[in-house]
């Protein structure tokens, strides 16, 4: 799994692209990304399946925050990013979100 930031020069956003290496997603059929940035919605922000067999989706988001999410896989697992800048828990108490600073 990783994260990658693209600082834009002309607008107050960062492109970020997250991505679920093959290995990471273990055969998923599906992923989705999922975090406060879209109001945790399941079914809102798909990640691509690529040929190679990882996932990856580029999402614009606003300067200066820091955003919650998790990978939605299969409908039915919750994973982090390893990568995440930081891990928070969540209002459940009985998991952690990853979180991307921005």
């Amino acid at each position: 799994m990783s994260i990658k930031k693209n600082y834009l020069k002309t607008k107050p956003v960062c492109k970020v692209t997250f991505r679920c290496s093959k290995e990471a997603a273990i055969l998923a059929s599906s992923i989705y990304l999922v975090g406060d940035f879209n109001n945790w919605d399941k079914k809102q922000t798909p990640m691509k399946n690529l040929k190679n067999g990882d996932f990856t989706i580029t999402v614009d988001l606003e300067l200066n925050k820091e955003y919650q999410f998790r990978y939605y896989i299969d409908n039915k697992k919750w994973s982090n990013d390893y990568n995440a800048d930081k891990y928070v828990p969540t209002v459940y108490g009985d998991s952690e979100n990853s979180v991307v600073v921005i």
